[in-house]
């Protein structure tokens, strides 16, 4: 498995509580293909403690891609939702999980709040 992607889960892991998701309660799996094998993880989310760990067991939502394209996620180059639609990753499950994994993956590449955007274009003016 890629380095990025151990690093994300790790690092969802350590953080523990994710302020983002205090109303979550479900289970994801990501089944992640390379070279012919499949890399399993399995994440819990009960109002909004997270666990990792590298378990293949039932879970609400299965998310299946490849490492590389995954990677591309965990960077902020692309979205679940829109890589769902291009069939660049599967899902089977509860959606309403899909689309909370997008606060967890990094921001665009070059993306700024609003706010600073907004401040930004004042000091321009």
């Amino acid at each position: 498995m890629s380095e990025t992607t151990r690093n994300f889960f790790e690092a969802l892991e350590r953080h523990g509580h994710e302020r983002l998701l205090k109303k979550t309660n479900g289970t994801i799996r990501f089944d992640l293909e390379r070279d012919h094998e499949v890399d399993h993880w399995f994440v819990e989310i009960r109002s909004g403690v997270v666990r990792v760990s590298q378990q293949n067991r039932a879970a609400d939502t299965v998310i299946r891609s490849d490492d590389a394209f995954f990677d591309r996620m965990v960077r902020g180059e692309a979205k679940p939702f829109p890589a769902w639609l291009r069939n660049d990753l599967t899902f089977k499950g509860q959606i309403r999980l899909v689309s909370l994994l997008e606060r967890l993956f990094a921001p665009p590449p070059n993306a700024r709040h609003p706010r600073i955007a907004a401040r930004d274009r004042g000091r321009q003016g």
